[in-house]
């Protein structure tokens, strides 16, 4: 059963307004596009003000309901509250976290075709993927005020030869009710740092085809789509394609200098600092 959610869209001049959708930065998008609902369009929505998770579309229907009917006073603070709490918290990740990592990823293989993967993975195979992932770069983890998991971000090795050593992919993933909340933008804007800071001059991300949420948000951050591959993944009982998208952090056709694996922990706790909430 696909998840549902309530939320409530600030709107230019501060209006609210209160909906329901299964895909909040999907529902988000067309808000802001002028593809949502006529109030929407009327008053030009602006940000995501607030996300709650419901068991399914009748409760979510119910709970739209309940809110339409509050007071504005009580519909900021619910706002207040909840913008106060998804602010993300950035860390590095350690072994420890592999169980809250799996968790949400296999969420995305159980659920949609962001990964191509069908199986979900183990634990064991997750705490070794952590380690293998930080001897090379940064596995970054953004967290909730009450410490609850909302995404995590790391980069790879794009190649295993010796030439490509510079180049690196990189892996996003938020919980479904941060897709909106400001998470991905804090974790890419820190995990990119990071990687400029160790000397990686390319950056690679693999996306499933069609995937244009994945697409707006990587060319925000001056990706470019350097190739497609079409019927080439199949899940669902549908063929879906491949894209790639290149950030180059670096240009030039000098000879790179050595990639620094380990930053130091004062380099890496100034950039995360930057990229948390205060």
């Amino acid at each position: 059963m696909a998840p549902a959610y309530v939320y409530m869209v600030r709107c230019e001049g501060g209006q609210l307004y209160t909906g329901w959708t299964t895909d909040p930065a999907a529902r988000l998008h067309a808000h802001k596009t002028g593809q949502g609902a006529r109030a929407t369009r009327a008053f030009h929505a602006v940000s995501m003000a607030y996300l709650e998770p419901c068991a399914d579309k009748p409760a979510a229907l119910r709970r739209e309901a309940a809110l339409k009917k509050l007071p504005k006073a009580e519909k900021e603070a619910l706002c207040a509250a909840w913008a106060g709490r998804m602010q993300p918290r950035l860390s590095m990740a350690t072994r420890a976290d592999a169980a809250e990592i799996l968790r949400l990823y296999n969420w995305y293989v159980l659920n949609r075709t962001a990964t191509y993967q069908i199986t979900p993975s183990t634990l064991p195979e997750y705490q070794a993927w952590v380690e293998d992932t930080l001897a090379r770069a940064p596995l970054l983890l953004a967290r909730d005020g009450d410490g609850r998991l909302l995404g995590f971000a790391c980069a790879h090795r794009y190649h295993s030869r010796e030439a490509f050593d510079w180049d690196v992919e990189s892996t996003i993933y938020c919980a479904p009710d941060a897709c909106s909340a400001g998470v991905g933008k804090a974790l890419y804007g820190a995990l990119l740092e990071l990687l400029r800071m160790q000397g990686y001059w390319n950056v690679y991300a693999l996306l499933a085809d069609p995937n244009p949420a994945s697409e707006r948000f990587h060319a925000k951050f001056g990706f470019v789509c350097v190739g497609r591959q079409p019927h080439t993944g199949y899940k669902f009982g549908r063929w879906g394609g491949m894209s790639i998208w290149w950030l180059p952090l670096r240009r030039g056709r000098a000879a790179p200098a050595p990639v620094r694996l380990r930053l130091e922990d004062a380099e890496v706790a100034a950039v995360l600092k930057k990229y948390t909430a205060t």
